[in-house]
């Protein structure tokens, strides 16, 4: 994996969980421009999808495992979009809690993808 994807992802999980907490905090439903940010967090998810599934087939290896690597990939792709189905089913301010449950998810998910991948492939 490359280390700035992951990075970028991380962050970008944790300022659609910030912005979706301050709505939680004014009591607020997510509204379309939060369904903007979780687009957002989805497509650079989906992005490191696709660079560790080329990593793999390039002959590299992660270091905790393919399987579970690949495993990590999938549930961090769909965590966000998880989240905001369950939040169009819960349309109040807790429908906000729930995605910015689902950017920090996404944000500790980066880590331990990082951990699995080994930090010594950069």
């Amino acid at each position: 994996m490359i280390g700035g994807l992951t990075v970028a992802v991380a962050v970008v999980a944790l300022l659609l969980a910030a912005w979706c907490a301050l709505a939680a905090v004014r009591d607020e439903p997510t509204k379309d421009r939060h369904f903007a940010g979780m687009a957002l967090a989805t497509a650079v998810a989906l992005a490191q999808l696709v660079v560790g599934v080329v990593e793999l087939s390039r002959g590299r290896a992660a270091d905790g495992g393919n399987v579970i690597f690949v495993a990590y990939l999938a549930g961090a792709a769909l965590t966000v979009p998880a989240a905001g189905c369950m939040s169009l089913l819960e349309r109040t301010r807790w429908g906000s809690a729930i995605v910015t449950a689902g950017g920090v998810v996404l944000a500790v998910l980066e880590i331990r993808l990082f951990d699995i991948w080994g930090a010594g492939h950069g």
